[in-house]
């Protein structure tokens, strides 16, 4: 699978913002559909926000209004500015671009990596 580059991730005290990046090595992803799945201590991977080919994008209700997904095609990279951070939010996240299948709303971390292009997990860590 290509790898994608996930960064931006680290400890913050709770109501900071964040700016998570995704970004791919040597190609583009303009038509991909983009996903930022959380892997919670200790659970499997859970798809927290998406935006897809059309730029239209998807979040959960404990996301909703906080978190903010954006693509910048000219610099194949993507972002998701977290904002007003809990410390339900204390997960490592990871960035996944899928041109064929589904982005699946829950899985096993490996097998999402096996599906789709994705790269190692940045932590946020939240403290209150």
């Amino acid at each position: 699978e290509v790898p994608l580059v996930a960064s931006g991730g680290r400890s913050v005290q709770g109501g900071e913002s964040l700016r998570l990046s995704c970004s791919s090595s040597g190609f583009g992803f303009s038509e991909d559909d983009i996903g930022w799945y959380r892997q919670y201590p200790g659970s499997e991977c859970e798809l927290g926000s998406s935006i897809f080919r059309d730029e239209k994008t998807y979040y959960v209700d404990d996301v909703e209004g906080r978190f903010t997904m954006s693509h910048d095609k000219s610099k194949n990279t993507v972002y998701l500015q977290m904002a007003s951070l809990k410390r339900a939010d204390t997960a490592v996240y990871y960035c996944a671009a899928t041109t064929e299948e589904p982005l699946y709303t829950d899985g096993f971390c490996t097998a999402l990596a096996a599906n789709y292009k994705w790269g190692q997990g940045t932590q946020v860590v939240v403290s209150s």
